[in-house]
């Protein structure tokens, strides 16, 4: 858990299905219809007039998913925000744009901003910051992140690496922990952390992925939950605390990526307000659960993914 204090923003809630991009990485907006590499520039030819499609097209799939989606949040008046984006194909989708403090989720941010400094980029890490960035990542150690905050120059180092990585909307705080953030902009940043087009090096994605590969199996709870039979590789990490401006009440956050045969989802579910970490961490892990299943469902169809 990650030290805490001071005041919330004021709450704002809006539902909305947005087109998330990252530094020239754009995606299509959820709710377009999906477009294959090398398919060209366009929509893909419709269907003759003589052979009618007799299931709902994908379009329409898709724009009923997102209302169901929005509906489900929704009952959570604020104190839930969602986002999902498939690698291989070009579903995305944003609902909730109110900030949560991140708590511990901030950790996998501190570590691409402490790889986007090493000079020339992709240069290793020493042996010691490694141990101290596995220790983050893997055991949330907080120690670690203090030390490996402090390397980074604290909020002024994580501001400089967010313009990098194209994030718009997360809010660096002095106490790390209380940094604000948007579940759109986790996406941005799973987006920077899984992109060829995004500002790290191979070497440090690689890097990032496989310590959020092996987070320790109590702390792999979360968006682990929406991961289907046949899952290739599951990547995570959570961040949990209680705020005194909410009572003492919890903020349960979770962050990563389930790679399938099909897709390669990024997934972002952030929370808070809840009575307890487990009421929370059921909360969350349902939301991602619903989110992909929905999604899954209203791509089903549209043909075998590529990339």
């Amino acid at each position: 858990m990650a030290e805490r204090g001071g005041r919330k923003l004021p709450r704002r809630w809006v539902f909305s299905a947005v087109t998330v991009s990252l530094a020239g990485v754009a995606t299509a907006a959820f709710g377009a219809t999906r477009v294959r590499d090398g398919d060209g520039v366009g929509s893909s030819p419709g269907p003759s007039p003589a052979s009618p499609i007799a299931t709902t097209p994908a379009v329409d799939r898709i724009k009923e998913a997102r209302t169901r989606i929005e509906a489900y949040v929704e009952k959570y008046d604020g104190h839930l925000a969602v986002a999902a984006l498939d690698r291989q194909g070009t579903a995305t989708l944003t609902v909730g744009t109110e900030r949560f403090e991140t708590a511990s989720i901030v950790k996998v941010n501190i570590l691409a901003a402490l790889l986007l400094r090493q000079t020339p980029p992709g240069k290793a890490l020493s042996s010691e910051t490694r141990r101290l960035a596995e220790a983050m990542i893997v055991s949330s150690d907080n120690d670690a992140a203090v030390a490996l905050w402090r390397k980074i120059d604290g909020s002024r180092g994580l501001t400089a690496a967010n313009r990098a990585l194209g994030l718009r909307e997360t809010k660096p705080n002095d106490q790390w922990g209380m940094t604000t953030t948007t579940a759109a902009d986790q996406l941005r940043l799973l987006t920077a952390l899984t992109s060829s087009k995004g500002p790290l090096t191979l070497q440090d994605r690689t890097f990032v992925m496989g310590l959020m590969k092996k987070v320790i199996p109590e702390q792999r709870w979360g968006v682990t939950a929406a991961k289907a039979p046949g899952t290739r590789s599951v990547y995570v990490k959570n961040g949990w605390d209680t705020a005194d401006v909410d009572g003492g009440r919890w903020l349960v956050n979770s962050i990563g990526r389930i790679a399938e045969d099909r897709h390669d989802w990024l997934i972002a579910v952030l929370s808070d307000y809840h009575v307890s970490q487990e009421a929370g961490v059921r909360v969350v892990e349902k939301a991602a659960a619903y989110v992909l299943k929905e999604t899954r469902a209203a791509v089903a169809d549209d043909g075998p993914a590529q990339g």
